[in-house]
C-alpha cells in the first residue's frame, strides 16, 4: 500500500479548492453529494484526517466516520422517503476504491428502483443542489 496523496480530488474538498455540495460537517468529518449519484442523495462521509483507507484510519476517525454516516443515513431515509440504505466502504484500487481518501457512500434505495452502475452519469447541479437542500433540512430536524 502506498502513502496518502493530499492531491486525492478529496483532500482538494475539503481544502476548499473545489466546490461541493456540503449537506454535514463535523469536526473529525464532512458529507456532500456525490456528483455522479447512483440514487437521488447518494452522499459521500469522509474523515478530515488524512487517511488513505480504512487499513491506514485511527480508529478515532473511523468511528467519527461511522456517526456521520448513520446521522446522513437517517436523514436520507426522510429526505427521500426511501425504503432503505445502502452503506458502502472500499479501501484500496483491487477492491474498487477510486479517489484514494477513506470514503463511505450512503445510498437511499426504494423498492423496485434499481441503482444507476457507479460513475455513469453526472447529475443536473440544479437538482444536485434541491438534494442538498433536502438533505440539510432533514439533518436539522
Amino acid at each position: 500500500m502506498t502513502g496518502y496523496d493530499d492531491q486525492n480530488i478529496f483532500a482538494k474538498i475539503l481544502r476548499g479548492e473545489i466546490p461541493s455540495f456540503k449537506v454535514d460537517e463535523t469536526d473529525r468529518t464532512f458529507a456532500f453529494l456525490d456528483i455522479m449519484p447512483r440514487s437521488p442523495g447518494h452522499t459521500l462521509v469522509i474523515p478530515k484526517a488524512p487517511a488513505r483507507g480504512i487499513l491506514d484510519i485511527t480508529e478515532d476517525d473511523l468511528a467519527a466516520v461511522a456517526r456521520t454516516a448513520k446521522r446522513i443515513a437517517i436523514a436520507a431515509m426522510k429526505a427521500f422517503s426511501a425504503d432503505g440504505i445502502i452503506i458502502q466502504q472500499f479501501s484500496e484500487p483491487a477492491s474498487g476504491q477510486v479517489v484514494l481518501h477513506l470514503h463511505m457512500h450512503v445510498m437511499p434505495v426504494r423498492e423496485g428502483i434499481a441503482l444507476l452502475p457507479a460513475q455513469t452519469v453526472k447529475a443536473d447541479m440544479d437538482v444536485l443542489a434541491d438534494h442538498a437542500r433536502r438533505m440539510i433540512a432533514a439533518l436539522a430536524g
